[in-house]
């Protein structure tokens, strides 16, 4: 029998499932250099450009989410449903996978769901506080549940969770920039403290307003700001800065490429609170501003900010008060060193190290067994 590894990895839709799945196929390929690795995304998603370029195979489902204000299309996504089964079950034949990952997003439904009908042992990941609709139909499914945070037996069944916490870009713990080479690298003052504002992979339209609304209040606070805009809103924001010249202590960008220097560079930040960036900013000790988005399944943002609210590790802002309020408190706590220095240390302490290695020994494991036990 073939003892090299094979191992399918899917979901995806967003940076949030994609970055832990391609950490965990990383840390696999680190310990195991000739494992044949395949991911398994929706087409028209994010992953299908993301995890090529870090140097993956990927095939593409033609999956779907419901439309729940429109029930007439839910026609055309019970057909994608179907015709991704179909797929899944194509894939898995040829590809003859030992093990299967999970992350979360629509493809991975259709994906574990036929490995499991195979006897395929399947491990899913669930990044967030608030279990995802797929991964709690898939639970009653799979060999093991990886999660990032206590309390998760509400939704999972208690003997198959194991807390690993959530695999993050390694990139960013791997940074040889000191503080003063990354703020320099964006063009700022290395004598300044720094904001960093990112709302998400997209942008976020709230994180938009909140500095725009402020920009006087910004050129006078003697603080400097790295703004991630997101692609889809750079250019109507440049368009409404044209003139503003008086602004050299705001750096505006559309995608950050380097997160690693960005998080280098900045004393505060300010971030939506999905659960790949809070356990970056954990592993990095990095005092944050949360201001969850409203527009996520069961407000689980709001959930994973108030886990690290509740231990002093993070400070809170309801998007709603975000324009008002996000920008004058940021100002505010990053001139007091004290309040910062708590925020790290406290943050911190939420830190899971290896989570990416652990998962993947228990991918290798699940994997291993199934193959000792055919034979």
């Amino acid at each position: 029998m073939d003892d090299k590894l094979r191992i399918i990895i899917s979901g995806g839709g967003t940076g949030g499932h994609i970055f832990p799945a391609v950490s965990i196929a990383n840390a696999i390929r680190a310990k195991h250099p000739d494992a044949e690795i395949l991911f398994v995304g929706a087409l028209g998603r994010m992953e299908m450009q993301r995890v090529p370029a870090a140097g993956y195979e990927i095939v593409g489902l033609p999956i779907c989410g419901f439309d729940r204000k429109n029930m007439l299309k839910n026609v055309s996504v019970l057909f994608k449903i179907w015709k991704s089964q179909r797929m899944a079950k194509s894939i898995i034949r040829k590809f003859r996978p030992m093990a299967a990952v999970g992350v979360g997003g629509y493809a991975s439904g259709p994906t574990l769901n036929e490995c499991a009908k195979h006897g395929i042992p399947c491990l899913i990941q669930e990044q967030n506080s608030y279990a995802g609709v797929t991964n709690k139909l898939l639970a009653k499914k799979v060999q093991r549940i990886c999660v990032a945070y206590d309390g998760m037996e509400r939704f999972f069944p208690a003997d198959k969770i194991m807390k690993t916490g959530n695999p993050v870009r390694q990139a960013l713990l791997d940074t040889k920039l000191t503080r003063e080479e990354a703020v320099a690298s964006f063009g700022l003052d290395p004598g300044k403290k720094t904001v960093l504002i990112v709302g998400g992979s997209l942008g976020a339209r709230t994180m938009n307003e909140s500095v725009m609304q402020h920009l006087d209040e910004i050129k006078a606070s003697g603080v400097q700001f790295i703004w991630q805009t997101g692609k889809y809103y750079n250019a109507s924001i440049n368009e409404r800065l044209k003139g503003r010249t008086d602004l050299p202590m705001l750096k505006v960008t559309d995608f950050i490429s380097d997160m690693g220097a960005a998080y280098k560079a900045a004393d505060l930040v300010i971030s939506r609170a999905g659960a790949s960036s809070i356990s970056e900013f954990c592993l990095i000790g990095k005092p944050v501003i949360l201001v969850p988005s409203p527009n996520v399944a069961e407000d689980h943002q709001t959930k994973n900010a108030m886990a690290l609210v509740d231990k002093g590790a993070a400070l809170y802002v309801k998007d709603a008060d975000a324009p008002a309020e996000v920008i004058s408190l940021a100002v505010k706590t990053v001139k007091d060193d004290a309040r910062l220095a708590s925020l790290s240390a406290n943050i911190r302490k939420l830190g899971l190290p290896d989570s990416a290695d652990v998962i993947a020994d228990e991918v290798v494991r699940l994997a291993r067994k199934s193959e000792k036990a055919k034979k």
